[in-house]
């Protein structure tokens, strides 16, 4: 039954990235289409399923280049190392690449394209702040991430919206033209402008937030208690929160990459509302109750 139950969200995940490529790939063709008419629609279509192609291949490389993380060994984190070792192991997952991020803040994320070439990172932060259970939930939550083969998906969709947000704002700074006889309503090129960044965030948010539950309960499974991860919650949200600081690496494209928003302290009304993570709070709720059904403390 549990062979059966992986192979159906293993499918339902490939069904799930392959409509958020088309999805986003529409959205840019639009775009292109106001900007240069057929042509420009032209281009947009070529250019996503390069994007995706170099997502695909490249994108564990690309975020962990983008977040500063380096790449350790054994030898230089043991105790860090041999923890993602037993966990990744519990999983019946391959060794991941181990990454340490020079960051206070306290935070982690994974990436890669599936198992084979997946890589977690963690902050020096979160190494100071959280004790060894609680960095095993942590890293347990990334690993279910990494198994479920959320990864790719998630990368898909930051990379997409982020260059439907630029394509969005290079039109408003420098027109369009169009090759097309009746040319471009302003209209309705304005309010594409305008909506498509949006639309493209809500995709990513809503795809974000439902594979965050799907992590914490798989995650509190892999590191045999749930409440290691709820318990590491607590602490990095009540850092997070309270402070005006945020990972100095960290970018609003890739912040539904990591444990929790990175942007959590600045302007939490409007984060709350576009939101990349569900609510922490429900989060900590649902893995105490499932560490009561699983009889752990």
């Amino acid at each position: 039954m549990r062979y059966i139950l992986g192979g159906i969200i293993m499918n339902m995940n490939n069904i799930k990235t392959v409509m958020l490529m088309v999805l986003m790939a529409v959205i840019m063709m639009l775009i292109g289409g106001l900007v240069g008419g057929r042509t420009g629609l032209t281009i947009m279509l070529f250019f996503s399923i390069a994007m995706n192609l170099y997502s695909y291949w490249c994108s564990d490389s690309l975020v962990l280049r983008w977040s500063g993380a380096q790449e350790v060994t054994r030898e230089e984190a043991p105790q860090l190392y041999a923890l993602v070792e037993n966990l990744a192991n519990r999983a019946g997952l391959p060794m991941p690449k181990v990454c340490i991020i020079d960051a206070d803040e306290p935070n982690a994320f994974a990436t890669g394209r599936n198992p084979n070439h997946a890589a977690v990172a963690v902050t020096t932060g979160i190494m100071r702040v959280l004790d060894y259970n609680e960095i095993s939930g942590v890293l347990a939550h990334e690993l279910a991430h990494v198994k479920n083969r959320d990864i790719l998906t998630s990368t898909i969709a930051s990379m997409m919206a982020t260059v439907i947000s630029y394509a969005a704002q290079f039109f408003m700074f420098f027109g369009g033209s169009s090759d097309d006889d009746d040319g471009v309503n302003p209209i309705a090129a304005i309010a594409m402008m305008i909506l498509a960044p949006i639309a493209a965030m809500l995709i990513q948010m809503a795809i974000s937030r439902s594979r965050e539950y799907e992590a914490d309960h798989d995650g509190g499974e892999i590191c045999g208690n749930p409440n290691y991860l709820a318990d590491g919650l607590e602490k990095i949200e009540y850092y997070v929160t309270h402070s005006q600081e945020t990972l100095p690496s960290a970018k609003p494209a890739t912040a539904n990459m990591y444990i929790v928003n990175p942007f959590e302290g600045t302007g939490k009304a409007l984060t709350k509302l576009f939101s990349t993570h569900p609510d922490t709070a429900e989060r900590i709720a649902r893995l105490r109750e499932q560490a009561r059904e699983m009889r752990v403390r």
